[in-house]
C-alpha cells in the first residue's frame, strides 16, 4: 500500500520540478569607483578650488579606497540620513567610541564592483544625488628625502600612503604596501601612514612614518551645504547624477553606479621651501606638513 501512494507522489514532485519555470534573477544595484585626475578640483562647497598660497599639491596614483556609507537622495532638500541608505559597513566600539571597523571595510580598486544590493531593497523613487562617506584611501606619491648622510638629497622617490578620512576608524594595524604599523586604537579624520619605497641602493632603509592632518582641514565636497549639511569631521562626499536614477521596483536588469571621484591635486601640503615638491628630511629638519587628503569632488553616473 505504501508503494501505491509513493509512486504518484514521486511523479508529482518530479513533474513539478521538471516543468517549473525559473523566474528572472533579482536585479541588483552595483557600485564601483573611478579615480579621475582630470575631474574638476572642488572645495568644501562644490566650487572650483585653486591651491592656496604657500601650499603645494600633487595628484596621487590611486590603488584602492573604501566607503562605509552610501545614500541616494531624492533632491537637494533631503537631509542626511533621510534618503535611501543602501549601504552601511560594520562599526565597532573596540577603541572606546563608535568607529568604522577597518578590518571589515570593503576595499576596492577602480572599475571593480565592491558592493551589490538587490534592487528589491531600494525604495522606488527618483534620486538626483548620491552621498558616499569615504573612509580609507591608498595611493602612491612622489617625494624628496633630503640631507641623507653620505648621500645628500634623494629626489623623486616613491612612497605609498594609507590615509583615513572617515569620522573615526578603528585600526588593528595598517599596511600601506608591505610594512605594517600596529595601531590598536581609534583614529579620527586626517590620520595617515606613509611607507617609503626608496630606490636602490637605499631600499634597505625603507620605513614607516605616520601623522595627522590638522583637525577640520580635510576637504569634504558638499554642494548641498546650504540645504543639507554634514557633520564636522565626517567625509560624506556629495555628488549629483547628470541623469536622475529612477528605481521602479520592477527592474529586471542590473544597474551599475560609478562613483567618479576627483583626485586632481588631492594631496596638499605646506610648501615650506616653495619648490612645489613634497620634502622630507633625514636629519632634524621638520618634514613639510600634509594638510589635506580629501577627495575633490564626486560625479556619479549609472547605466
Amino acid at each position: 500500500m505504501l508503494k501505491k501512494y509513493l509512486l504518484p507522489a514521486f511523479i508529482c514532485v518530479f513533474g513539478f520540478s521538471a516543468c517549473k519555470k525559473e523566474g528572472p534573477a533579482d536585479a541588483s544595484l552595483q557600485f564601483q569607483f573611478r579615480f579621475d585626475p582630470s575631474q574638476v578640483r572642488l572645495n568644501n562647497i562644490g566650487q572650483p578650488a585653486a591651491i592656496p598660497a604657500g601650499h603645494a599639491a600633487q595628484t596621487p596614483v590611486f590603488h584602492e579606497m573604501s566607503v562605509h556609507y552610501i545614500e541616494l537622495a531624492p533632491n537637494a532638500l533631503t537631509l542626511l540620513g533621510q534618503g535611501a541608505v543602501v549601504y552601511k559597513a560594520a562599526e565597532t566600539t573596540k577603541g572606546g567610541d563608535n568607529a568604522v571597523d577597518f578590518d571589515k571595510a570593503a576595499r576596492s580598486g577602480e572599475g571593480t564592483v565592491f558592493q551589490t544590493i538587490s534592487l528589491k531593497n531600494v525604495p522606488p523613487g527618483t534620486y538626483e544625488w548620491v552621498r558616499a562617506s569615504v573612509t580609507y584611501q591608498n595611493y602612491e606619491v612622489t617625494f624628496n628625502i633630503n640631507h641623507v648622510p653620505l648621500a645628500g638629497d634623494l629626489k623623486g622617490q616613491k612612497g605609498r600612503v594609507a590615509s583615513f578620512v572617515g569620522f573615526n576608524t578603528y585600526l588593528n594595524s595598517v599596511t600601506p604596501k608591505s610594512k605594517t604599523l600596529a595601531v590598536n586604537d581609534d583614529k579620527k579624520q586626517g590620520f595617515w601612514v606613509f611607507e617609503t619605497e626608496l630606490s636602490a641602493p637605499y631600499s634597505a632603509y625603507n620605513n614607516l612614518y605616520s601623522g595627522e592632518a590638522p583637525a577640520g582641514a580635510t576637504t569634504v565636497v558638499n554642494p548641498l551645504f546650504a540645504t543639507s549639511p554634514i557633520p564636522q569631521g565626517s567625509c560624506v562626499v556629495t555628488g549629483k547624477f547628470a541623469q536622475p536614477l529612477v528605481v521602479t521596483g520592477a527592474e529586471t536588469q542590473d544597474i551599475t553606479v560609478t562613483l567618479s571621484f576627483s583626485i586632481q591635486n588631492s594631496l596638499e601640503w605646506q610648501d615650506d621651501n616653495a619648490n612645489g615638491q613634497l620634502d622630507f628630511y633625514a636629519d632634524q629638519t621638520p618634514f613639510e606638513k600634509i594638510v589635506d587628503m580629501g577627495l575633490r569632488g564626486l560625479i556619479p553616473e549609472w547605466k
